[in-house]
C-alpha cells in the first residue's frame, strides 16, 4: 500500500497545489502561527504561499530584498533547519530591520533546492510568540524540503514533456505546423499556448498551421484555449489555419466552429498547404508562389 506522503506525491497537480498541501500537513503536526514558502532569485524573496492561524505574519505574494529576510539566514545555514528560538536575542537576527516586528518570536526554517544543487527558496515556521522547536519538527522540515524538490522536478519533467508534445515543424520561412496530438487538458493547454507563442516570435513566423486531427479529447475549457490561443495569433500578426477538426469537437463545443469564422479552416495538412501556395512532391514540398 502507498504511504500517506506517496499517495499525496501522486496526487499534486502542480508545484502550487504541493506547496499547498504541505503546510497544510506541517499545520496539522506543530501549531506555530504561521507557515510559508518563499522563492528567490538571488536578491529578492517572494512569498509564494503562506498560512497564518491567528496573527498575519506572512502574506503570500509580498516580496523583500533577500538579505533583509530570515530566508537569507536558513539559506547561509546550508542543508540543516535553521532554528531561532528568540529572534530579539540572537546575534543572527540582530542585523534584520524585520526582527523588531516580531519581538522574542522563533523561527525555523530549510532551502529547498533543485536536483542539481540549484536554490529555489525556503520553506519556514515562524511565530511572534516563544516557540518550542523538538526533534520531529526538525524532521517533518528536512521531509518537506525533500517533497518540494521532488515535486519541482516532477513539475520541471512534465513541462518537458508537454513541450515536446506539441513540436512546432518548421515548413519553410515563416510557415510552420502545429500538430496537437493526445487529450488536451487545460493546463497543457496552456502550456502549449505559452510555447509557440515564444516559437513564433523566434521563427518571425507569417503562418501557423494548427492541426487537431491527433486530438482525442476535447471540453469546453480547452476549447477557449484554442481559440485564445488562434486569438492572440492574429494579434501578434501571425496568420492561424486550422486543420483537421472532427464532428465530436463541435458535438463537444457547439461554439468552437463558428468562433472561427473569418479564419482559413481546412480539411487536412495537405489542402491547408495548397492554400498557402505549396504542392507536395514525393513526401516533400515545394513552394509555388506563396502570398
Amino acid at each position: 500500500m502507498l504511504s500517506e506522503e506517496n499517495k499525496r506525491k501522486s496526487s499534486f497537480r502542480d508545484f502550487d497545489e504541493a506547496a499547498e498541501h504541505i503546510l497544510e500537513m506541517i499545520s496539522k503536526q506543530m501549531k506555530i502561527n504561521t507557515l510559508f514558502i518563499a522563492k528567490n532569485d538571488g536578491k529578492t524573496n517572494e512569498i509564494i504561499k503562506s498560512r497564518n492561524a491567528e496573527k498575519e505574519l506572512v502574506v503570500a505574494g509580498t516580496s523583500l530584498p533577500l538579505e533583509n529576510t530570515f530566508c537569507s539566514l536558513s539559506l547561509n545555514y546550508g542543508e540543516e533547519p535553521l532554528v531561532i528560538n528568540d529572534i530579539s536575542s540572537s546575534e543572527l537576527t540582530e542585523s534584520l530591520e524585520i526582527a523588531a516586528h516580531f519581538g522574542n518570536g522563533s523561527f525555523i526554517g530549510i532551502p529547498v533546492y533543485f536536483e542539481n544543487g540549484d536554490v529555489y527558496g525556503t520553506i519556514c515556521g515562524l511565530d511572534n510568540q516563544p516557540f518550542e522547536f523538538l526533534e520531529e519538527h526538525l524532521y517533518t522540515f528536512e521531509t518537506m524540503s525533500s517533497l518540494l524538490t521532488y515535486v519541482l522536478e516532477l513539475e520541471k519533467a512534465n513541462y518537458q514533456i508537454q513541450t515536446l508534445s506539441s513540436p512546432l515543424v518548421p515548413v519553410t520561412t515563416g510557415v510552420a505546423i502545429l500538430p496537437v496530438i493526445g487529450e488536451i487538458t487545460a493546463q497543457r493547454a496552456q502550456t502549449i499556448i505559452d510555447h509557440i507563442l515564444i516559437k513564433t516570435e523566434e521563427r518571425n513566423l507569417e503562418y501557423l498551421i494548427i492541426d487537431v486531427s491527433g486530438v482525442s479529447q476535447i471540453n469546453t475549457a480547452v476549447g477557449e484555449y484554442l481559440l485564445k490561443l488562434v486569438g492572440i495569433l492574429k494579434v501578434i500578426g501571425v496568420t492561424p489555419v486550422i486543420t483537421g477538426i472532427q464532428p465530436f469537437m463541435a458535438l463537444k463545443v457547439p461554439h468552437f466552429a463558428a468562433s472561427l469564422k473569418g479564419i482559413l479552416i481546412e480539411a487536412n495538412l495537405e489542402t491547408a498547404l495548397k492554400q498557402l501556395g505549396f504542392v507536395l512532391m514525393q513526401g516533400c514540398s515545394k513552394n509555388s508562389g506563396r502570398p
